[in-house]
């Protein structure tokens, strides 16, 4: 492999030899010689042969794991791809690969590491024209080469580079991509939007030029658009916003539905529709959609954005501090490299779910890749060199101006949170008047997120280093409090004794090495400051009550009653934390005040930078450290009936990794009311699930609880998990979904495998899988039995030609699996709750669902609260056939789908059965019947 210390003229000819190509699967990979010869070997004699020469592979980390590595060296192809071709998409397979590439798709592990090299090859060859496209090209390989890059020497000589001029190159600045970069520019601030409304036969005529010429008529979709321009009527009254709850069945098309009257809105009233979403993947697809009404790319940049919060994005200034530091620590270059290349070309810097590659950083790792962005509130603003070039100030300013706001349901509450404190939003894009949350049914679950409180070692550590930065003298990113702000308040002597009295009372908080001392023996325990001294009591009382304590999971525990040492220790945390309170808040006024003092005098730039200092303490003040002193103050006491509270230790296999004092609401959509709906003057709630209505024959009595009947029931379960309970006034609409349920799915309960034997859930996973033929997704309630099937049927599904794909153990992140199974028509996989909620597969790439076990609610202290308070039994039921019918809906995505829903637990009420269509038969049968029944109606 080449080095830094490697000679160029050595580096060529390594790169003139042909390197062997290998391909591990579950149980075998295929090997390539470097003189052509193809075999199948075993995993330990492909670990041996790999370990004695660099091989072409595709994902080398998930590779050594196949082979049962710790760590793999070799060429990897995804490297070359993500150089090549930045900010394109390519599945991590060599099938994908091939695919990505124009090549035809290899079957099997010899075709598969057969091609490789051709792969490799085809990349390399496109290099002369790339060169064109981005003149720091060579530079940056030169560096990438002498940090250690093994594609360095084979890509230099495919550029055709001089030897001479590599031995003499010593410059960074092929990795400096903000030499490139665009800035942003100022505008005027943007007038009110007006209050035109949107006519139902405006939202219809908007969806047929959504949907283009020629296009199938949908009655239901065109219903649907009808019902939603409701929600863009006039507000009549002040806190009253115009609601609609609109259930859109699958296949309806909610997507151009909705878009139809936010569009039309927008244009009228020259505003903006904020369109939120649970999943960062509907975001994207949301985007594409947009593709049809806005054709010029340009058009639609001025007219659309898609937003995030400032952790997803590439930070420029962190990135220029990785490059600096090379010199202690050049084997950064190739990953700074291949970032530096994808900087140059992303369309917005976006990191999570944008055009960065998901699988980069488990090739060069996190820390120089997604650990670039801004994760900890420590953005300098305009102190920024890179400011107006930096991608998040850039989609900042075109969110200000755009007609679609494409965000998240996590952005959206947390910039409402900031303007219910008076510090206006996160980035200051004003508060909107129209939203649509798509994806509704998971409003309660992020408002849940966003208005909760945690007192922990980890979020009171970040205060403290957000305030005081890096101590004990390592080199670190962070920047505190004064260095973002010292020079703002220079002069202004109480100003300057507030900054160095919060800089003072921050060390109250936990140090570096804070979990190690706190969880040390009673004996040998040595906390420093009183937030370690609370957490070393919460912990103590933890473990002292918790169950399972042995099970390596996490625990949790009730916080009343506290004993009195615990209780005393709150105290003087409590006291501590006023302490910090008091100059947070002191700062944060003097800031403000230097905004009206000098009105007339501040430029933009300095100004936006003291509003976002500003934004942050008042933040961590009146949000974080207020919220914190409050569940202190109330420990000893009843807690507040809207809350609850718990003590928990998370833990991974056993080992701490957090302890913290939780504080939630009972019912989160209480503040969501408050700092998002009432201020806007509309909302659509939408879902293909948002309603726990049961299609299926109602048990005898036919109603719900107190006399409701099953379609109220259903709906007022929506009402309470989205918030709208809480308004005076709200509309209803339930499209029904057009496809065939009855004729295109089966449902089947086996009736026949005990629920607590591995050997036998596996042996039913693994013969559905087989008789479906693949194009299977397994969804469990515990990562341990998913982990536990994958290892009994990953090696007989292999030998099968069937791929097994598994969240938890491949080590790869839930959108590139899904990515990876829906691309094979044949592959499977295994995955929770995450997989469940966030695949989109339509085609046979999925064609049956197997669930391990009736997905109940956990019951931890939360539920208890939250059971006691919405139902009880009812609230379990209704949770439970939401999910249900979530992972049901997963099997149909256009007319032509089929699929077979299986459940291996035999003790699955019937009550529950209201998750699936009308008509749609539930089978209660043995699993030999469902394998045939699987096989008989997929045809496989």
């Amino acid at each position: 492999m080449s080095s830094p210390l490697e000679s160029p003229q050595r580096a060529a000819r390594r790169a003139a030899e042909r390197p062997p190509a290998l391909v591990a699967g579950a149980a075998q990979a295929g090997w390539l010689s470097p003189d052509g010869e193809i075999e199948l070997l075993t995993l330990a004699e492909a670990a041996r042969h790999a370990a004695a020469a660099p091989p072409l592979l595709v994902h080398a980390p998930a590779t050594a794991r196949r082979l049962g590595l710790d760590r793999l060296r070799g060429y990897d192809l995804l490297e070359l791809f993500a150089f090549v071709r930045p900010a394109q998409f390519c599945r991590l397979t060599p099938r994908g690969l091939a695919q990505a590439l124009g090549f035809e798709t290899p079957h099997g592990l010899e075709a598969e590491a057969a091609c490789l090299p051709a792969l490799a090859d085809a990349l390399l060859a496109e290099l002369a024209q790339a060169v064109a496209r981005d003149p720091d090209l060579i530079a940056t390989t030169r560096a990438m080469t002498r940090g250690g890059w093994l594609w360095g020497a084979p890509v230099l000589a495919a550029l055709g580079d001089d030897p001479a001029a590599f031995a003499q190159h010593r410059s960074t600045a092929g990795l400096e991509p903000w030499r490139q970069l665009s800035e942003w520019a100022e505008h005027a601030p943007e007038p009110p939007p007006g209050s035109e409304p949107v006519e139902p036969a405006e939202a219809r005529a908007r969806l047929v030029q959504l949907l283009g010429e020629g296009a199938e008529a949908r009655p239901q979709q065109a219903d649907y658009a009808s019902a939603v321009s409701q929600a863009f009527l006039p507000r009549a009254m002040q806190d009253v916003p115009r609601l609609v709850l609109a259930e859109a069945g699958t296949g309806v098309g909610k997507t151009l539905g909705y878009l139809a009257s936010s569009t039309v809105w927008a244009e009228k009233n020259g505003g903006a529709v904020w369109v939120s979403t649970y999943t960062r993947n509907l975001q994207h697809q949301i985007d594409r959609e947009l593709d049809r009404l806005y054709p010029d790319p340009d058009e639609k940049a001025r007219r659309v954005v898609l937003r995030k919060g400032r952790e997803n994005y590439l930070c420029l200034l962190n990135f220029e501090e990785g490059v600096t530091g090379l010199s202690s620590r050049p084997q950064d270059a190739p990953a700074l490299g291949l970032m530096a290349r994808w900087a140059r070309a992303t369309r917005d810097g976006d990191m999570v779910g944008g055009d960065f590659p998901a699988w980069l950083p488990d090739l060069v790792g996190r820390a120089r890749t997604r650990g670039l962005a801004d994760r900890r509130g420590e953005c300098i603003y305009s102190a920024c060199p890179h400011y107006h070039k930096c991608f998040i100030e850039k989609s900042v300013r075109r969110a200000k101006r755009a007609q679609i706001v494409i965000a998240n349901h996590a952005l959206v509450m947390h910039q409402a949170a900031l303007a219910n404190i008076g510090v206006g939003g996160a980035d200051d894009t004003g508060t909107p008047q129209r939203y649509v949350f798509d994806e509704g049914h998971h409003v309660f679950e992020a408002a849940d997120a966003a208005f909760s409180g945690l007192l922990s070692g980890e979020e009171a550590h970040d205060l403290r280093r957000w305030i005081v930065g890096p101590e004990g003298g390592r080199r670190s990113r962070a920047r505190g409090l004064k260095s973002r702000a010292g020079d703002l308040v220079a002069g202004d002597g109480v100003a300057e004794q507030a900054l160095e009295t919060a800089l003072a009372t921050a060390r109250a908080l936990p140090g570096d090495g804070w979990l190690a001392r706190i969880a040390a023996a009673p004996r040998l325990r040595q906390p420093v400051g009183p937030a370690e001294a609370f957490l070393a009591l919460v912990r103590d009382q933890v473990y002292a009550r918790a169950a399972d304590v042995d099970d390596g999971y996490s625990l949790e525990t009730e916080p009343r009653p506290a004993d009195a040492a615990l209780l005393e220790a709150a105290a003087r945390l409590n006291t501590a934390l006023g302490r910090l309170h008091a100059p947070l808040v002191e700062l944060a006024g003097k800031l403000a005040q230097r905004l009206d003092d000098e009105a007339a005098t501040l430029d933009s730039a300095t100004r936006a930078r003291i509003e976002g200092v500003v934004r942050g303490l008042r933040r961590r003040a009146e949000t974080i450290v207020a919220g914190w002193r409050a569940m202190l103050k109330s420990l000893g006491d009843t807690p507040p009936p809207e809350y609850v509270d718990w003590f928990a230790v998370e833990r991974i296999e056993g080992r701490d990794l957090d302890v913290g004092f939780h504080r939630h609401w009972i019912d989160p959509t209480i503040p969501f009311v408050a700092a998002v709906a009432k201020p806007a003057h509309g909302l659509v709630m939408t879902s293909a699930t948002l309603t726990d209505i049961s299609e299926q024959p109602a048990p005898a009595g036919g109603a719900g609880g107190d006399g409701v009947s099953p379609i109220e029931a259903g709906w007022l379960a929506a009402e309470a998990r989205t918030g709208a309970r809480h308004l005076p006034e709200r509309m209803r609409a339930r499209v029904p979904s057009p496809f065939d349920y009855p004729a295109r799915t089966r449902v089947l309960v086996v009736r026949d495998v005990k629920r607590d034997d591995m050997t036998q859930a596996a042996s039913a996973y693994r013969e559905l899988f087989l008789a479906a033929g693949g194009g299977g997704l397994g969804l469990f309630t515990a990562i341990h039995r998913l982990r536990g099937v994958h290892a009994r049927i990953a090696g007989p599904l292999e030998q099968a030609g069937i791929s097994l794909w598994a969240q938890h153990v491949d080590g790869l992140d839930t959108s590139t699996l899904i990515d990876i199974f829906r691309a094979d028509r044949d592959s499977c996989l295994l995955g929770t709750d995450a997989v469940r909620d966030g695949v989109d597969v339509p085609g046979e790439s999925l064609r049956l669902i197997v669930f391990d076990r009736v997905p109940w609610p956990r019951p931890d202290i939360l539920h208890k609260a939250r059971k006691a308070a919405f139902g009880g039994t009812a609230y379990d039921d209704m949770i439970t056939r939401l999910r249900l019918k979530q992972a049901y809906g997963r099997l149909i995505r256009r007319a032509d789908d089929k699929g077979v829903f299986v459940m291996l637990d035999s003790r699955l009420p019937s009550r529950l059965c209201g998750a699936f269509p009308a008509g749609v038969e539930i089978q209660r049968l043995g699993l030999a019947d469902a394998i045939g029944i699987v096989r008989e109606f997929l045809g496989s």
